[in-house]
């Protein structure tokens, strides 16, 4: 859909990025189907699944540029899984473990009464909570 790809491409611009055809095609992948979380594990197999010839590693660039240039966010679940929100509003997540799913929670949903200080030096720059489920 060139219409589309117009669309992304002036995203990207937008955010000060070149828009390579790699950038492009996964911007599409990750952007087509509204807000979702994704690994870069289910990017990378989305993209082979679709014809891309597309590497892991252009994949985690890409996942990381686009984090730095605001049109993703990342959420660590843990050391070993990070996963990559569309939805760039402030909201909190819950984690399913066994499924490796995150759903989202509204940001009003919860409410955090009391923060400690920050250390000297440092201002708090958001507060990212995730509620682990299990079955």
């Amino acid at each position: 859909n060139m219409a589309r790809r117009e669309e992304l491409a002036a995203r990207l611009k937008a955010k000060g990025l070149r828009t390579t055809m790699p950038r492009l095609q996964l911007a599409d992948l990750l952007f087509a189907q509204g807000n979702r979380h994704v690994t870069a594990e289910k990017l990378y197999a989305e993209a082979r699944a679709a014809g891309l010839k597309i590497s892991q590693a252009t994949i985690y660039n890409t996942l990381n540029q686009f984090c730095d240039a605001g049109l993703l966010r990342e959420v660590q679940v843990d050391q070993a899984r990070s996963y990559f929100d569309t939805n760039l509003d402030d909201h909190h997540h819950f984690y399913v473990e066994d499924e490796g799913r995150l759903i989202d929670i509204p940001q009003d949903a919860i409410a955090l009464e009391r923060l400690p200080d920050s250390p000297q030096g440092f201002s708090i720059a958001g507060v990212d909570v995730v509620i682990r489920l299990q079955k």
